[in-house]
């Protein structure tokens, strides 16, 4: 399809990028339900790693199969798909060109516990290249007194990746010296999208902020300029602009299971405070086919507008 303005405003935002990284951005967004309007519904598949197999998809024990997950992004008219190593291998060669893969390069498990939050490197760029991928997908944890490892793989990573056209989808989730409030705090989550900007990130993906402020001096600053906080679109909009005044891709994930009218409240939140999108796993594929098909239609009607 031909590019629409929007597709192209948001391409312009990077400048410095390779025709490769800038074609695959765009192949996200000219694909699916949302293509041409510079909204993102991603379905991403890595609980099973995250939280083993039975708690992630015994819901819906469809889920254990990985051909599933990606028929479910096909189906319902995802922008992509995104999945550890081992999904999509299982999977890239019977839905070639059908979905736009992310291979998610770094994974954990909860079988251990660990001083710092920390992912493996579980994949590489090489295995998103022979896969097909349009993007890898990495996690960093700001708060963790592993984040300064993180951030220097990140960055070789990123650089890795766009010596092969691909851009980099970051999960930015606050862990460690931070209270279990603070992880979601609206100053916490401007933080790690302004990191992830900083880092190099091309999609920021964050969790919905709450209406509570986790550093001091942060707090200063929001009541002395009366930054608004109170409803989600409130926060959603300081998270964006603390993006590069929005001149990044931020997404928010769906994070634990909700009920259906609450899930798609907070999704209007998102909408209204200028999100692009949301990355949408449990929610959806822990319902059964058909509801999971017609709640992720549902989102994207909403980012419709």
């Amino acid at each position: 399809m031909a590019y629409t303005d929007r597709v192209k405003q948001i391409l312009s935002w990077y400048p410095s990028e390779s025709p490769g990284v800038l074609t695959n951005l765009a192949r996200m967004m000219n694909t699916g339900t949302l293509a041409g309007t510079g909204k993102f519904v991603i379905l991403p598949v890595d609980q099973g790693f995250e939280h083993g197999p039975a708690r992630s998809f015994q819901p819906n024990p469809a889920g254990y199969d990985p051909d599933y997950h990606a028929q479910l992004a096909i189906d319902s008219g995802c922008n992509a798909y995104a999945a550890p190593l081992g999904f999509l291998e299982a999977v890239a060669g019977k839905f070639c060109g059908e979905i736009p893969l992310i291979l998610k390069v770094n994974n954990s498990d909860t079988l251990a516990k660990v001083d710092q939050p920390i992912s493996a490197l579980t994949s590489t760029v090489k295995d998103a290249v022979r896969l097909g991928c349009v993007a890898i997908g990495y996690t960093i944890y700001p708060g963790s007194g592993a984040r300064n490892q993180q951030y220097q793989d990140l960055r070789d990573l990123i650089a890795e990746a766009k010596a092969a056209g691909l851009p980099t989808v970051l999960w930015a989730y606050p862990r460690g010296a931070l209270s279990k409030d603070g992880e979601t705090a609206i100053d916490v989550v401007a933080y790690a999208a302004q990191i992830s900007a900083q880092l190099g990130a091309h999609v920021i993906k964050v969790k919905p902020p709450k209406d509570f402020i986790e550093q001091a001096e942060a707090k200063k600053v929001f009541e002395k300029y009366n930054i608004p906080t109170k409803t989600m679109a409130d926060r959603v909009r300081h998270v964006v602009q603390s993006a590069f005044n929005g001149k990044r891709i931020v997404i928010f994930s769906g994070g634990e299971a909700k009920e259906t009218a609450t899930l798609l409240e907070e999704i209007k939140g998102i909408r209204d405070g200028g999100g692009f999108g949301s990355i949408m796993g449990r929610n959806a594929f822990q319902r059964p086919h058909a509801e999971s098909v017609k709640l992720l239609k549902d989102v994207m009607n909403v980012f419709k507008g």
